[in-house]
């Protein structure tokens, strides 16, 4: 594997010549003080940036974010070219900086727009860029000289982006066609020489910059192959906002970036100290802090929204209130360097200036619904910015969950007992030097050749399977599995399907799940027929090993093709059960009714008596109530015809309790005597005063 990509050299050509002293035709508004200005004071009118300008500040952008999020392994030599080429900095990594570029342009000034054109060109930079990627940086030295052995492991390739005002396709080949001739001149000096190597890629990305408001006369180009040693493209774009936003792009594209923006983050007003309002930012760095959002497809659960016509994307997450401080420790799988987009903007100051000063922020991916899930957290570490990707499932610091908490927690019948079973069958042991195996096959083979059997048709759920719950079954399953199968593993096979058979003519129930369905489940054919299809499936998977596993599979085919005496008698079983539920749910319901027909007028019998006994009572005059007498239940008198169907609990508690009083009451003395159902009270009185027993009816004194 080559070390040092293509990402490791970036040379930036940048053309000095007096055409890139023209106005980008962007006017920048200076006057700010529209509002407050006084009466009489002109206002300042609008000025526009040169191509010059616009070219630098977005190349300075490029490198400032390159600089940010790899600062040590990623390398840029800056190049202006006018008459001749002035090289800003070189490879070493103290002139790796904005500070040393910045001030490296100072001196070198604007282009001078009445020097002569055609003794500038871009052609002395791009020769001095090819130049420069032959050189050796400190970190291939330290490669090759720590791999002596491997050194040719160490590649050496780099990319030119070159900033410049082409004149036309014509112009563009030219130059490809210059730099493919100096790489070739290059490489054959590098050759004979230890302080050079020879170029094994170079990419070089032209941009075309133009006025706003002209027609551009160079057309842009998808990445070519020019040569085995040298690929092209080349971009058109107007200079201002449209040149920034491309090498914004560009430097993703590069350098494998991706971009995030931070929604919601809380910021005090300047001109309101009370109030607050809610900002965005957008920040750079390496794809890696979004490999989760790409391995589960969340992606639309992050938040990904597209700018700029649809070839920019950012990831949105929420500033999470409940900040929290750099002392708590997170469960983090990366953490990653980040650039703010737009360095100068407000917020972007305010954000990087809060967690210089040792705070730390949670960001939370937005959703709809649902409890919300902290997936990332902004801190930093030795005056660095970092994007942490926490681990928003369950961590592996904890304890594993439990195999009856199901996947998800929604299966919870999983076969542990057979898998602990299988586990045994499977166990690994160490083998002897001194053992050898007739087939010539090595011990873990024929261990990864034994597990590939078990496992051909093994379901691990429960409600899953019919066969592996029965103890009918167990027999052949067993045996099925096994790399040859004797005569007697035959017989045994053979003899469990007999079994079956017999227990399907007997019509016994079969152990088939019922999770998931309403009623009783299938009927006794269809649970059959589901576990004659399981048993086929399982032998079939083994059914091509020896010819007695095919013997096993043809016996299970020629036992389910039945007679046409069979299927006729399995016919009338089927019409038979039909008949048998129906009859019983038609009997339940007529029993049903009739047990309510008697608990009604049992109950209409006794608000009858209670209504009766309540005007004897009630009434002042009303006659003497009537001798009551018992309701003896003698032999000529026949009891009512029992109710078809069952009786009701108050039918049968009313039979007992007057079945109970009639054996313990004992009748009355005047009862007993009485003639016409009246007795005469006060005998001995009458005796005595010799009155008329009957007065009007009455017992008198």
């Amino acid at each position: 594997m080559k070390m040092f990509s293509v990402a490791h050299k970036t040379v930036f050509v940048v053309d000095h010549c007096p055409y890139m002293a023209e106005s980008s035709r962007q006017q920048v508004e200076c006057d700010v003080l529209t509002k407050s200005r006084a009466q009489g004071v002109i206002p300042l009118a609008p000025v526009s940036k040169s191509l010059w300008t616009c070219a630098v500040e977005c190349s300075m952008e490029y490198c400032r974010i390159l600089f940010d999020v790899y600062p040590k392994d990623k390398l840029v030599n800056y190049i202006v070219s006018d008459s001749e080429f002035h090289i800003l900095n070189t490879w070493r990594r103290e002139d790796q900086s904005t500070h040393e570029l910045m001030s490296a342009l100072a001196a070198v000034g604007p282009p001078n727009p009445r020097e002569d054109p055609e003794c500038c060109s871009i052609l002395h930079g791009l020769v001095a860029a090819v130049e420069a990627l032959c050189k050796i940086t400190e970190l291939q030295h330290e490669k090759r000289t720590a791999l002596m052995d491997t050194a040719e492991r160490v590649a050496n390739r780099g990319r030119i982006i070159c900033l410049t005002n082409a004149k036309s396709d014509t112009h563009v080949r030219m130059l490809e066609d210059c730099i493919q001739e100096t790489i070739s001149e290059q490489n054959k000096l590098a050759a004979g020489s230890d302080r050079l190597m020879a170029i094994q890629q170079c990419d070089l990305v032209l941009v075309h910059i133009y006025p706003q408001g002209e027609e551009t006369l160079v057309s842009d180009r998808p990445k070519k192959e020019i040569s085995p040693l040298l690929t092209s493209e080349v971009h058109s774009v107007r200079a201002g906002r449209h040149l920034a936003s491309k090498l914004n792009i560009l430097v993703q594209q590069h350098f494998d970036l991706a971009s995030t923006t931070i929604t919601n983050i809380p910021m005090k007003e300047e001109q309101h100290a009370n109030t607050s309002a809610n900002y965005d930012v957008e920040l750079l760095h390496h794809r890696d802090a979004h490999i989760e959002f790409f391995k589960s497809g969340d992606l639309h659960m992050a938040g990904t929204s597209t700018r700029e016509n649809g070839v920019k994307e950012t990831m949105t997450l929420k500033w999470c209130t409940p900040r929290t401080n750099s002392i708590e420790l997170h469960y983090c799988t990366g953490a990653y360097r980040i650039s703010p987009t737009d360095v100068n903007s407000r917020p972007s100051s305010c954000l990087t200036n809060f967690l210089l000063n040792g705070r730390s922020v949670l960001l939370e991916q937005p959703r709809k619904s649902g409890s919300k899930v902290i997936s990332h957290m902004l801190s930093s570490h030795g005056g660095e910015i970092f994007l942490h990707v926490l681990n928003s499932n369950r961590s592996t610091l904890e304890d594993p969950p439990s195999i009856s908490e199901g996947c998800g927690g929604r299966v919870t019948d999983y076969r542990i007992t057979d898998f602990g079973e299988f586990m045994r069958d499977n166990r690994l042991t160490p083998v002897a030097e001194a053992s050898h195996d007739p087939s010539g096959k090595l011990p873990v083979e024929r261990a990864k050749a034994q597990l590939e059997r078990y496992t051909r048709y093994w379901p691990m759920i429960i409600s899953q399977t019919t066969i592996f719950n029965m103890q009918a079954v167990v027999p052949l399953a067993n045996l099925i599995v096994k790399e040859a199968l004797t005569e007697e593993d035959l017989l045994t096979c053979q003899k469990t399907i007999y079994n079956l058979v017999d227990m399907e003519r007997k019509n016994d129930p079969l152990p088939i799940s019922t999770v998931g369905s309403r009623g009783k489940g299938p009927k006794r054919d269809e649970q059959y027929r589901i576990m004659w299809n399981e048993l086929e499936t399982l032998v079939k998977t083994h059914a091509g090993a020896t010819d007695r596993h095919q013997r096993v599979l043809e016996c299970i085919i020629a036992c389910r093709s039945k007679p046409p005496e069979e299927e006729e008698r399995k016919k009338r079983g089927r019409k038979r059960e039909e008949r048998e539920d129906r009859t019983e749910k038609n009997g339940s319901k007529e029993a049903e009714d009739k047990s309510w027909q008697e608990s009604e007028r049992l109950k209409g019998l006794l608000e009858k008596e209670d209504q009766e006994s309540e005007v004897i009572k009630d009434s002042p005059d009303s006659p003497e109530p009537l001798n009551k007498k018992p309701r003896l239940i003698s032999e000529d008198v026949q009891p009512p015809e029992r109710a078809k169907g069952p009786a009701t609990l108050l039918s049968m508690w009313t039979n007992r309790i007057t079945v109970a009083n009639s054996r313990k009451h004992q009748e009355f003395f005047g009862r007993a005597s009485s003639v016409n159902s009246k007795f005469e009270l006060y005998q001995h009185l009458k005796e005595e005063n010799g009155m008329d027993a009957h007065e009007n009816g009455k017992a008198t004194r």
